[in-house]
């Protein structure tokens, strides 16, 4: 029998790709991921000590300046402590920064959950959510930006879209915003409260101003990407007009989703106008169908968004469509400028916080909110 000869260095060098400069590939591949990992790596330590630097200095000038001074002393103080600072380390101690690092620890008191949150969210960041008087509101962006990875013009993106206004979370009692907010933080748990909007902001589409249902449906799949992002992180395209058969007839869903977070599929059904009672039991429908059909093993059961034009709160209310497993929103094609269109989202979020609260006011005495007894 011949025998076979073993290889050698030369022979194994031979048969793996060679880089124009004779060095293999795939150790110039694999030097190269090292060498980005270790600056991943070493950028994300540095924010993480610089943002907990600011706190600090936040914290000092918060006890030893202004603890018991004199307001006009104190801003004397900052102003002084600013010029000495700037001469030595540069511009990023101006007086105006050092009030942000003052606001820092006002908003962010807590010197471990800064820790926590500074390995995911840098300085940039926190500057884009201090100004935001809300506590529950500034938890929100924190939480969602920490899980969702976004970038610093992402989460300004979000803030000025009033993303927290336009989730379902937001109309709900305060003590169900707090429960749900702290097991985002503590489980990265979401709950459909916030992944669902009222109303969508559909201008990307680049519809004209009188429009089919189809056309509204082939905007959207041409458009695939802006109408994911309005959507929100976390969704994914499965089909459009979903067939189902049921007692031998056809039926079409305009739009089916899937949720990674939720683990659900998300039926999307189209309409022009208003909303009317009757397309809610067409969803009921369509849901009973995929729960049966398409529900794959470990997914919770699918949930519907019915997008119409307009949506009469007080029917959404008594169809218990403002929670639950089948949700009504509005979405808005035309192109506003800005304070419209802020005028418009708000506009929105107040019709729905005055439904609550008629519905809160018309309970017996001592009863809860069905989602806050939950």
């Amino acid at each position: 029998m011949a025998r076979r000869n073993k290889p050698t260095d030369k022979t194994v060098d031979a048969i793996l790709p060679v880089a124009a400069s004779g060095i293999p590939t795939l150790l110039i591949q694999d030097l190269r991921a090292l060498i980005l990992q270790a600056r991943e790596q070493l950028a994300a330590a540095v924010n993480a000590e610089l943002t907990l630097l600011y706190w600090h200095i936040g914290q000092r000038i918060r006890t030893e300046v202004l603890h018991e001074a004199r307001a006009d002393y104190g801003q004397r103080i900052i102003s002084t402590l600013a010029q000495d600072l700037t001469t030595e380390f540069g511009k990023g101690f101006t007086r105006d920064n050092l009030l942000r690092m003052l606001q820092f620890v006002e908003r962010f008191p807590d010197v471990q959950i800064v820790g926590t949150l500074s390995r995911h969210l840098s300085w940039s960041h926190f500057v884009q959510i201090l100004p935001i008087e809300d506590a529950t509101k500034r938890t929100f962006y924190v939480e969602m930006c920490r899980l969702h990875q976004w970038s610093v013009r992402g989460l300004q993106n979000h803030i000025r879209g009033m993303l927290f206004e336009r989730t379902a979370l937001s109309k709900r009692p305060e003590e169900v915003i707090r429960q749900e907010l702290e097991a985002l933080r503590d489980e990265d748990r979401m709950t459909p409260d916030m992944v669902f909007r009222n109303p969508y902001v559909l201008t990307a589409l680049g519809l004209p101003d009188v429009f089919s249902e189809l056309d509204l449906e082939n905007a959207i799949l041409r458009e695939i990407e802006a109408f994911l992002l309005e959507l929100g992180d976390g969704f994914a395209f499965v089909a459009r007009q979903k067939r189902m058969v049921i007692d031998g007839k056809d039926f079409k869903l305009d739009l089916l989703m899937y949720h990674r977070k939720l683990h659900r599929l998300v039926a999307i059904d189209l309409k022009l106008g208003e909303f009317e009672p009757a397309y809610k039991g067409q969803m009921e429908l369509y849901l009973s169908w995929l729960n049966r059909s398409e529900r794959e093993r470990g997914e919770e059961a699918p949930i519907g968004l019915i997008l119409c034009e307009k949506a009469g709160p007080e029917q959404v209310s008594l169809l218990q469509l403002d929670r639950g497993d089948i949700r009504v929103a509005e979405y808005i094609t035309q192109h506003l400028p800005r304070p419209l269109l802020q005028q418009k989202l708000l506009e929105v979020v107040r019709r729905s916080r005055e439904q609550l609260a008629t519905r809160v006011e018309s309970l017996p005495p001592g009863a809860k909110p069905e989602e806050e007894a939950e």
